[in-house]
């Protein structure tokens, strides 16, 4: 009796510890399922809004940049022209006076459009004084010396608002006189066109414009116009137009 009461005693001790054994095991299994499913559940905080379901941004209205007014391109003729000329025979003036009367642009009323400016020595030349066949006259000196500046007596020339100067001279010694040398190194000719001219026997006017140039150091220089003493009218108002400085019009109106 007592040999069965202990055997039962033992197998309801094992059962009870089965038992046992089995509900934690079933305890864990879903716990551990239960901690899954909430780690992979997103919460409100961790929800994603789609890219697509964004507001989209709206630029700020910009105001319209004002178009800057173009600038108008200047015209050199538009300005004032002059007419300078140092003469001391006549011959060079005369060509002067040619220019700065048809430069008005009407012909049959020859009313001068340019200022004519005569440049005049402090201590003017005498007919001695320009005779190149003395070796000791006044030009010969100056002309031999690169150095000499004739002083000038004429006034001073406003040269404000002025865009375009034809500039005439005799040829002495296959240069321009020396008194061309003062002048143009007393005046600034930035801005300005210089359009040369002179007279003489045979000499060109190529050598004395490059000078005078060189010396002014300022303005657009053109290669200019040699003339003969004796030149007619019909050359001159034929070389203003052929050159574009002149506009053009029946050249039978020129004597």
């Amino acid at each position: 009796m007592k040999r069965i009461n202990r055997n039962r005693l033992i197998y309801m001790v094992l059962l009870a510890v089965s038992v046992c054994w089995f509900a934690v095991f079933a305890c864990g299994c879903t716990k551990e399922n239960n901690t899954t499913s909430a780690e992979n559940t997103p919460t409100a905080a961790q929800e994603v809004t789609p890219t697509d379901a964004a507001t989209p941004t709206v630029a700020p209205t910009q105001e319209p940049t004002p178009t800057a007014e173009p600038t108008p391109a200047v015209n050199p003729t538009e300005g004032k022209t002059l007419v300078i000329v140092f003469s001391q025979t006549g011959n060079t003036k005369r060509v002067a006076e040619v220019i700065s009367t048809y430069l008005a642009g009407e012909p049959d009323a020859k009313k001068p459009d340019a200022e004519l400016f005569v440049i005049e020595a402090a201590v003017p030349y005498t007919s001695e004084d320009i005779n190149w066949n003395n070796s000791n006259s006044r030009t010969t000196k100056e002309q031999n010396d690169p150095s000499a500046r004739p002083e000038i007596g004429s006034a001073k020339i406003d040269l404000t608002g002025v865009t375009r100067i034809f500039l005439g001279y005799p040829i002495w010694f296959a240069k321009e006189p020396r008194i061309m040398d003062t002048f143009v190194e007393s005046y600034d000719f930035t801005g300005i066109t210089v359009i040369p001219f002179c007279t003489s026997g045979s000499t060109g006017i190529a050598q004395s414009k490059i000078n005078l140039e060189k010396l002014a150091g300022s303005g657009i220089w053109h290669d200019g116009k040699r003339f003969a003493a004796t030149a007619k009218e019909k050359e001159i108002v034929t070389w203003l137009m052929d050159s574009g400085y002149l506009e053009p019009y029946p050249i039978d109106w020129v004597e």
